[in-house]
């Protein structure tokens, strides 16, 4: 048998990638309601529609600072009490219309107040209007007078002015369930009168760095020594999603002090990740600790090799007697980042009630021919553009996807599929695009 023939008799061995995201993502549900008071439920999720109790605006108000007037006083000159002389191009026959100023409108005012012919009120921007106006000429429109006001233009009927429930009725569907509450969400539904609102809490995730090797940050490696990188970075991927992302730092390849971690873990994650020990070596602790059988049943964990390249072997199952997921991914950082985007980031959007759970993709035209193992989906960093006349662009960075540099300079993912070995310069792929917040 050939190497080749051996490779994919091998490759024909592994789970397919979809066959194992649908088995682990079916075994996950969204996390229990909460009802959080509105300053709390910045980047959660709604767990139900919302129905907005009120209007917006709550009563006719002035959208702008100037004088609440009816429009048949100033546009046709009719009203009794206006006057007209020679001024400005503007208004009927290019003269200026007077109008006696009655009274002054805050945002404050509550007293019903009613405009008689010939007269007009002063209103700051956000005061309800008096009954029978129906415009406001705007400030600078006029000479800004106190006890009487001359204007130099009309406006249109209607202009300056926010009528009961024009933005929003009372009854409109505000947002449905699924929906991220983003700050100008938050301020449609005070507006609206809603001071709280049930949402989906946001997952707390737990990470958790394995191997006698690992030393933490801010020295360099040495020989039998390796620089924590993982914990760090998936606290921030954690993070990034919307997870409440604690990092416990370093545990020892030891059996007892590694059931202690995660048994105590459980009291304060909704899920674990793990990184680290999950291959079939001698000092692959974390794959021989979770999948021990006691009583005759099996292991809490199941590992399995998927058709993922890099980093073929992934874990899931549950830990403690509350049975919080827990995710383990491989120990290389390559292979923990994209471990982390294909298996992970779901998992969190999917406990956090998110829709969708994956990434955006587009479909992409390739820049350069490239090489892919076969019988693997490989995840390469790459960078993707728009092209000026539609679609976009895909360049795949240098190094492949155990590069460090290449993933945080990367602005998508290219998606290459189990049967390419081959994509051609100028043929079309699939990439998730990364959400880089700058």
């Amino acid at each position: 048998m050939t190497a080749t023939a051996d490779a994919e008799a091998a490759a024909n061995e592994l789970t397919p990638l979809a066959d194992y995201l649908g088995s682990v993502l079916r075994r996950l549900r969204a996390l229990p309601p909460l009802d959080l008071d509105l300053t709390q439920a910045y980047g959660n999720v709604l767990a139900e529609d919302v129905v907005a109790p009120h209007s917006y605006p709550a009563f006719d108000q002035a959208a702008v600072d100037g004088y609440a007037a009816r429009w048949e006083d100033i546009g046709s000159g009719t009203g009794r009490g206006v006057g007209y002389a020679p001024g400005r191009a503007g208004s009927p026959s290019g003269r200026t219309v007077r109008l006696n100023v009655v009274g002054d409108l805050g945002a404050a005012s509550w007293r019903p107040v009613r405009l008689t012919p010939g007269s007009c009120f002063s209103v700051a921007a956000g005061a309800p209007l008096p009954s029978g106006a129906d415009v406001v000429v705007p400030v600078e429109w006029t000479d800004q007078g106190m006890a009487a006001v001359e204007i130099f233009r009309v406006p249109k009927r209607g202009y300056g002015v926010r009528r009961a429930g024009e933005e929003l009725p009372a009854g409109t569907l505000l947002a449905r369930a699924g929906t991220y509450v983003s700050p100008a969400l938050v301020a449609v539904f005070a507006a609206t009168g809603l001071g709280h609102v049930v949402v989906r809490p946001s997952p707390r995730v737990v990470i958790v760095a394995t191997g006698d090797e690992l030393v933490d940050v801010g020295r360099g490696s040495q020989p039998g020594q390796v620089v924590d990188a993982n914990s760090h970075a998936l606290t921030a991927a954690a993070a990034e999603v919307g997870a409440l992302a604690y990092r416990v730092g370093i545990c020892d390849d030891d059996p007892e002090a590694l059931r202690g971690l995660l048994e105590d873990q459980t009291l304060r994650a909704d899920l674990i990740i793990t990184t680290g020990g999950t291959g079939t070596g001698p000092g692959d602790m974390v794959r021989r600790i979770l999948t021990r059988r006691e009583g005759g049943r099996a292991g809490p964990v199941t590992f399995t090799e998927v058709a993922l390249y890099p980093g073929t072997a992934l874990g899931f199952g549950t830990v403690g007697a509350e049975e919080v997921p827990v995710v383990c991914l491989p120990g290389e950082p390559g292979a923990a980042m994209i471990g982390f985007e294909v298996l992970a980031r779901p998992a969190i959007n999917l406990l956090a009630g998110a829709e969708p759970v994956f990434r955006p993709s587009v479909r992409a035209h390739l820049l350069e021919t490239i090489t892919s193992p076969g019988g693997l989906r490989e995840f390469r960093p790459a960078h993707v553009a728009e092209r000026r006349g539609g679609g976009y662009t895909v360049q795949p960075l240098p190094g492949g996807p155990f590069t460090l540099s290449g993933l945080a300079e990367a602005n998508g993912l290219m998606v290459l599929g189990e049967r390419v070995t081959t994509a051609a310069a100028g043929s079309t792929v699939d990439v998730l695009l990364l959400d880089r917040r700058r």
